[in-house]
């Protein structure tokens, strides 16, 4: 069975950072690419970020390039996003997905964790 599993998420000020991970298990994600969205309350779901499987091609939302950074060990079939000058806007629950069905800034991707909360107090 496939399995995404977010860790990271916390509590931090406006101006900190937090790293996010993401660990797959189930199969090899070597050759997927894999990405994170948010959702703020009352909000849809959004894209963030995503990488492909060899790196070679990566996409950030305009709202957090230059902040965040996305990143992946694919030894340990594990995605991160390192997220620097956190706003309070960033506040949301952040989800990690792989192998997506269409385009890489879509949601649809066939696999998603559970989600892990970040809130940035200001």
């Amino acid at each position: 069975q496939v399995q995404l599993v977010e860790s990271g998420g916390g509590l931090v000020q406006a101006g900190g950072s937090l790293r996010l991970s993401c660990a797959a298990s189930g199969r090899s994600f070597l050759n997927t690419a894999m990405g994170w969205f948010r959702q703020a309350p009352g909000k849809e779901r959004e894209f963030v970020a995503a990488r492909s499987w060899s790196g070679g091609y990566t996409f950030y939302a305009d709202s957090v390039k230059g902040r965040f950074t996305i990143s992946r060990d694919n030894a340990k079939n594990t995605v991160y996003l390192q997220m620097n000058s956190l706003k309070p806007e960033d506040t949301a629950v952040y989800y990690c997905a792989a192998d997506p069905q269409s385009s890489y800034t879509n949601s649809h991707y066939r696999y998603w964790g559970q989600g892990t909360q970040v809130t940035v107090s200001s």
